[in-house]
C-alpha cells in the first residue's frame, strides 16, 4: 500500500512538473522558410485585442489569376510544395497554413471549418486579392464550401479534391454519431497531453489537439445546404481507391450540384503529395475555362441534372463505411460495449439501418467486444477472487452479497444462469465475475456465454436494425418533429425495461409492488420528503423564544440536550439510581488497535457473563446505522476488528420492544407519557416449499423492503425453511430496518408510568426523550417491572407510534409538532433557571463531527 501511494505522489509531482513546465515553454506554430505571415482579428474571442497569425506560401504572378490551396486535417500548406509550383507557371497561387496548424497560430477558440473560412477572408483582405478559385482536399473542402457561403463574391469557382461535403457521406452518416466518435478522439488526445507528465512532447504532435479540435468543432450539416445553393463553377476530383472519403460522396456532390464536373482518378486519398503531377492538367483546364467564361453554372446547367439535383437524398443508397472509417466504426462499436452492451448493440443496429454498416459487420464487431468485455469480468473474479470485490472499482458496481448470491446459483444451474443473465440487463457483471470467483472451467464458461451472446446479439442488432429502418424513413418524413418521436421511443423503452419486463415475473410484479407501497405509503418515506413541515416548525418555535438552538437546553445532563452525537453509555451510565432496569454494557475505545478492541470484548463477556448474542454498536450512533446483533465470537472478532470509532458492546435482551416517550416539566413532581410504540421485528414463517426469498416477497409488510432483505440474507435467500419455523429478518427495533411499530398508547398505566418516572427522576438533568425498552412480558412491563432499558435517546427523539400503518401522515404531522412545542416550552423553562443552548457554531461543529464519525460506522 506504501509502495502504491509512493508511486502516485512520483505521478501527481510529475504531472505538476510537466503542466509548470509547459506553461513556462509555450510552443507555437513558426512559420518555415519560404513562407510569409500576416495578422488578422481572433474569430469568435471575448476580447478585441486577440490576433491570429496565419502563414502562408504565395508562387507566382501576383498579376495572375490566383489559386488558394487549402490542406486536410492533420496537415499544413506543406503539402503542396510540389502541386503549388506547378500551377504557378500560369497563376498565383496562395497555399496557407489554416490557424491551428503548421507555422500558424495553434491555440486559437474556434477551429472549425467555418472559422477557418473566416480567417481566409481575412487572408484575402490583407494580400487585396479579390477573387480566387479556391481548391480544397479532404477538410480544406468544407473550408471552401464555407468561404463561398460566407463570402460568396470572393469565390471564382470551387474544386473539391477528394473532398468531405455532405455529412451522410462523412464517417458513419450521422451527425451525432461522428460528434461522439471525434469527442472521444478529442478526449483521448487531451489525456494523453493533459494527464501524462510530457513536458510538452505531445504538444506539437501531428495527430494532437489542433487535429482533434478540428474534427469536433465542425458540423458538416450546412455543407449539404451550400452544395444545393452553389451557383458557380465546380470541378469534382476524386480517387477511386480514396480509403478516407468513399468515392460516393463524390458522385453525391456532382448530383447536388448540377453544372459540376466529375473527375474519377485511379488514385487513393494523398494526390496533393503522392502524385501532384496528375493534377496538373485537370485543375489548368479548368481554371482556364472559367476565366474564358466557359464552364457552365446552375443557371446553364443541363436541365435533367437539375432535376435530379432537386431530388431527396436516397438513404438507401448511402454507400456502406469502408477502408479507415469502417475500421473505426467496428473499433468504436467494440469499445463501446464495455460501456453499454444492449445500448451499443441497439445504435449499431440503427447503423446498419442506415447502411453504413452490414449486419454482419455490426453484429460481429458487438459480439468481439462483448465476449473480451466477459472474458475480462470472469478472469478478474479468477484472479482476484474475493478480494475483487472488496477493491475499486469493482466494489462501485457489484457487492459482495450479490456475488454470494450468484455462487448458489451457480453450483446448480450455472449454464441456465448464464444464458438467463444475457437476456436481463443487469445481471451479467455479477453473474460472471461469481464464475471467476467460483473457478469454474475457463472453457466450459467461454462455451456458455459464447453461446448465449450468439443468440442474444444478431437478435438485438437485427431488431434494431428493423426498427431503425422504419424510424429513419419517418424521421425523413417528419424531419421537424422527429425528436418527440424519437423521445417518444426512448421513453417507452425505459417503460419497458421498468416496467413491462419486471411486469413477466412474479418476482418482477412483488418487487414492484414494494415499490409503489414505498412510494404511496408516507411511513417510508425519504427524511427529505416527510421532514420540510417540521423543520420549518421547529425554525418557527426557535425565532418565536429568540434562539434557533433553544432545544439544547432541554436536558442539562447531556451534551446538546441529546441532540446529535451524545454518547450512548454516558446516558445509559445515567440512569443508575434503577439498576434492576439497566443492561449491562462496556464501551471500547475506536483508538485501540484492532487485536486490543477484540480482546477488551471478551474480556467484557467472559467478566460479565454474558453469552451469545449481544448487541454491538457505535457508541454515537443514529437510526440504527451500525448495529449488529453478534450471535458468535467470529462475528464479534469481525466488527471490533474493523471498527474504528468507539463501540458500545451491550447485552442482549429477549422479549417485546417498546419505545415510550417520557417528558417533565421543570419544577413539577412527575412526569408524563406522551407516546407508547410496540415494536415488532420482521419475521416470515416457512411452509416447508417456499425460499427465503419468496417468503420475503409473500409477506405484504417484508415486500416494501425486500431489497434491503435480499441484501441481509443474501447467502440465505435460497434456503426452504421447514413448514412453521419462524425466520428473523432483524433483530434490532428500527423501522428503517424492517421493523413495524405499532401505537401501544393503549398499554400505559399508573403503575408502568410511576416506574418510568422513577427512573426518568433518577437521573439528574433529564426532562425528555424516548426509552428503547425490552420485557419478557407486556403484562411485567405494565406494572412496571421486569424491563431494561436498552437505550434512551434525547432531543432528536421523536414519538415512534406516529409510523404506526393506521396513522396518517396528517396526524404524523401534528404529534411532531405538539413534541416540539413541549420541547422548547421544557427549554424555555431551563434558560430561565440558568442553562444555556449551545451556540449555532457549537451545535455545527456537533453536527459535522458526528457525520464524520457515522460516516465510519459499520454496516450491518
Amino acid at each position: 500500500m506504501k509502495t502504491a501511494r509512493l508511486l502516485v505522489l512520483l505521478y501527481l509531482l510529475s504531472l505538476l512538473a510537466s503542466h509548470v513546465y509547459r506553461r513556462l515553454h509555450p510552443v507555437d506554430g513558426v512559420p518555415r522558410p519560404g513562407q510569409k505571415e500576416v495578422v488578422v482579428p481572433v474569430v469568435a474571442s471575448r476580447t478585441s485585442s486577440s490576433a491570429v497569425r496565419i502563414a502562408y506560401r504565395d508562387w507566382g504572378s501576383p498579376n495572375a489569376p490566383a489559386i488558394l490551396l487549402l490542406h486536410g486535417s492533420p496537415g499544413d500548406g506543406g503539402a503542396f510544395e510540389e502541386l503549388g509550383p506547378m500551377l504557378a507557371q500560369r497563376y498565383r497561387v496562395i497555399a496557407p497554413d489554416l490557424p491551428g496548424f503548421g507555422g500558424s497560430t495553434w491555440r486559437i477558440p474556434d477551429y472549425s471549418i467555418a472559422a477557418h473560412a473566416r480567417y481566409l477572408a481575412e487572408l484575402l483582405d490583407s494580400l487585396r486579392i479579390p477573387r480566387v478559385h479556391v481548391v480544397g482536399w479532404s477538410l480544406g473542402g468544407g473550408v471552401a464550401l464555407e468561404l463561398q457561403d460566407h463570402s460568396p463574391d470572393r469565390v471564382r469557382s470551387i474544386t473539391l479534391l477528394a473532398s468531405i461535403g455532405a455529412q451522410e457521406m462523412e464517417l458513419l452518416g450521422e451527425y451525432h454519431i461522428n460528434h461522439a466518435i471525434h469527442g472521444l478522439q478529442l478526449f483521448g488526445l487531451w489525456l494523453l497531453t493533459e494527464a501524462t507528465p510530457n513536458f510538452g512532447f505531445f504538444d506539437g504532435a501531428m495527430l494532437g489537439y489542433s487535429y482533434a479540435r478540428n474534427f469536433y468543432d465542425t458540423d458538416q450539416r450546412p455543407l449539404r445546404g451550400i452544395l444545393e445553393r452553389y451557383a458557380g463553377p465546380m470541378l469534382i476530383i476524386h480517387g477511386d481507391q480514396d480509403p478516407l472519403i468513399a468515392p460516393a460522396a463524390a458522385i453525391e456532390h456532382h448530383r447536388l450540384v448540377p453544372q459540376s464536373e466529375l473527375l474519377m482518378l485511379h488514385s487513393d486519398h494523398f494526390m496533393p503529395f503522392m502524385q501532384p503531377e496528375i493534377l496538373v492538367a485537370p485543375l489548368t483546364e479548368f481554371v482556364d475555362r472559367v476565366e474564358q467564361g466557359k464552364e457552365p453554372t446552375r443557371a446553364t446547367a443541363d436541365p435533367e441534372r437539375i432535376a435530379q439535383a432537386a431530388q431527396p437524398f436516397d438513404t438507401t443508397r448511402m454507400p456502406p463505411a469502408r477502408g479507415l472509417a469502417l475500421a473505426i466504426a467496428l473499433l468504436v462499436i467494440a469499445a463501446a460495449t464495455l460501456v453499454s452492451e444492449d445500448l451499443t448493440c441497439i445504435a449499431a443496429g440503427l447503423l446498419v439501418a442506415r447502411g453504413s454498416l452490414t449486419f454482419w459487420q455490426a453484429t460481429l464487431a458487438c459480439l468481439v467486444g462483448i465476449v473480451a468485455g466477459d472474458l475480462v469480468l470472469y478472469l478478474l473474479g479468477r484472479s482476484l477472487g474475493r478480494l475483487a470485490i472488496n477493491r475499486a472499482p469493482l466494489r462501485w458496481i457489484v457487492g459482495a452479497d450479490e456475488v454470494r448470491r450468484m455462487d448458489e446459483w451457480f453450483a446448480r444451474r450455472g449454464f441456465a444462469i448464464v444464458l438467463a443473465s444475457r437476456f436481463i440487463p443487469g445481471t451479467r457483471l455479477p453473474t460472471y465475475v461469481a464464475a471467476g470467483v467460483l473457478r469454474t472451467s475457463a472453457w466450459r464458461f467461454l462455451g456458455w456465454f459464447l453461446f448465449a451472446a450468439a443468440l442474444w446479439t444478431p437478435l438485438l442488432v437485427g431488431g434494431s436494425a428493423l426498427i431503425g429502418a422504419e424510424a429513419f424513413r419517418l424521421f425523413d418524413l417528419y424531419r421537424d418533429r422527429a425528436w418527440i418521436g424519437f423521445l417518444l421511443v426512448g421513453l417507452a423503452l425505459f417503460l419497458g425495461v421498468k416496467l413491462v419486463l419486471p411486469l413477466c415475473t412474479w418476482r418482477g410484479r412483488r418487487l414492484l409492488l414494494g415499490s409503489w407501497r414505498r412510494l404511496t405509503r408516507w411511513e417510508y418515506w425519504p427524511p427529505w420528503v416527510f421532514y420540510p413541515p417540521v423543520v420549518l416548525y421547529v425554525l418557527y418555535l426557535g425565532l418565536r423564544h429568540r434562539s434557533l438552538t433553544l432545544f439544547t437546553s432541554v436536558n442539562p445532563a447531556i451534551p446538546g440536550g441529546g441532540f446529535v452525537g451524545e454518547s450512548k453509555s454516558a446516558i445509559l451510565s445515567g440512569l443508575h439510581g434503577q439498576p434492576e432496569h439497566q443492561t449491562r454494557f462496556t464501551v471500547i475505545p475506536g483508538s485501540l488497535t484492532p487485536v486490543e478492541r477484540v480482546a477488551r470484548g471478551r474480556e467484557f463477556l467472559a467478566s460479565s457473563g454474558l453469552h451469545y448474542p449481544v448487541v454491538i454498536k457505535p457508541d454515537a450512533g443514529e437510526r440504527g446505522s451500525g448495529v449488529v446483533v453478534a450471535h458468535t465470537d467470529a462475528e464479534l472478532a469481525e466488527y471490533l476488528g474493523q471498527a474504528e470509532v468507539d463501540i458500545l458492546v451491550q447485552e442482549y435482551v429477549h422479549g417485546h420492544e417498546l419505545g415510550v416517550f417520557y417528558y417533565r416539566l421543570p419544577g413539577e413532581s412527575h412526569g408524563r407519557i406522551f407516546s407508547i410504540t410496540e415494536k415488532r421485528l420482521p419475521v416470515v414463517t416457512g411452509d416447508g416449499v417456499s425460499t427465503l426469498e419468496e417468503l420475503i416477497l409473500k409477506d405484504e409488510r417484508a415486500v416494501c423492503m425486500a431489497k434491503f432483505f435480499f441484501r441481509r440474507h443474501a447467502g440465505r435467500l435460497l434456503e426452504v425453511p421447514p413448514a412453521g419455523r419462524q425466520v428473523a429478518l432483524g433483530l434490532v427495533g428500527n423501522h428503517c430496518r424492517g421493523a413495524a411499530f405499532y401505537d401501544g398508547i393503549g398499554l400505559r398505566t399508573p403503575a408502568m408510568e410511576a416506574a418510568i418516572d422513577r427512573l426518568s427522576q433518577s437521573y439528574q438533568g433529564f426532562h425528555f426523550g424516548r426509552y428503547d425498552i425490552r420485557t419478557p412480558h407486556l403484562a411485567d412491563f405494565q406494572a412496571g417491572q421486569n424491563f431494561k432499558v436498552l437505550e434512551l435517546n434525547g432531543a432528536s427523539s421523536e414519538a415512534t407510534h406516529i409510523y404506526d400503518p393506521r396513522h396518517s401522515v396528517w396526524n404524523a404531522w401534528r404529534t411532531l409538532f405538539e413534541q416540539w412545542r413541549i420541547l422548547f416550552a421544557i427549554a424555555a423553562r431551563n434558560r430561565e433557571a440558568g442553562v444555556q443552548p449551545v451556540s449555532l457554531r457549537e451545535l455545527a461543529w456537533s453536527f459535522w463531527e458526528h457525520r464524520r464519525r457515522v460516516a465510519l460506522h459499520i454496516e450491518a
